[in-house]
């Protein structure tokens, strides 16, 4: 599995950091720090049997992408294991997903995960995952103050997964 993946300027990921560390810190549950996942916002899951038959359509990416503005607007969870925050999509949003996606389509012997196809997707960012009952409940008591954010794009990312690996980002 590799992700293609959008980050954050560097206040937003300080931001949302500190939400990873204070929901770590407050639950217990350390597996977002433990294995080193940035502040990230999954934009496509493609299944592929490597990395390089996805680096040609990946650089194709190059000339389509530009920074942009989102406003991550909520908290919400994925029962029971996940926190997350969430933007609302907006036409840079949409249209960044979309292109992306449609660069990857039509690669043999890839897949393109059905949650992260356009009109299918749910984009979020997680804060923490694999929680409990008791964690989940702990970290949601510990973002009830939570305001919007305002956030830039600035970079996008392919990489694998299990461990997270950034192979390739634009800008480089």
């Amino acid at each position: 599995m590799y992700l293609v993946s959008a980050y954050f300027d560097n206040d937003t990921t300080e931001h949302l950091q500190k939400y990873i560390d204070i929901i770590a810190e407050a639950s217990g549950n350390n597996f977002m720090i433990d294995n080193n996942i940035p502040p990230h916002m999954t934009l496509t899951a493609i299944e592929a049997r490597s990395a390089e038959a996805l680096l040609p359509a990946f650089d194709n990416l190059n000339g389509k992408f530009s920074p942009g503005e989102i406003s991550i607007i909520s908290i919400g969870q994925f029962m029971p294991k996940v926190i997350y925050a969430a933007p609302y999509i907006n036409q840079y949003l949409f249209e960044l997903q979309q292109d992306i996606c449609e660069v990857f389509a039509n690669i043999p012997e890839t897949n393109i995960s059905k949650f992260y196809k356009p009109l299918s997707w749910f984009p979020h960012i997680t804060l923490a995952k694999t929680l409990n009952k008791e964690q989940m409940t702990k970290a949601v008591m510990c973002m009830s103050d939570f305001k919007e954010l305002k956030a830039d794009i600035v970079r996008i990312s392919l990489a694998s997964v299990n461990p997270h690996k950034d192979i390739k980002g634009i800008p480089d």
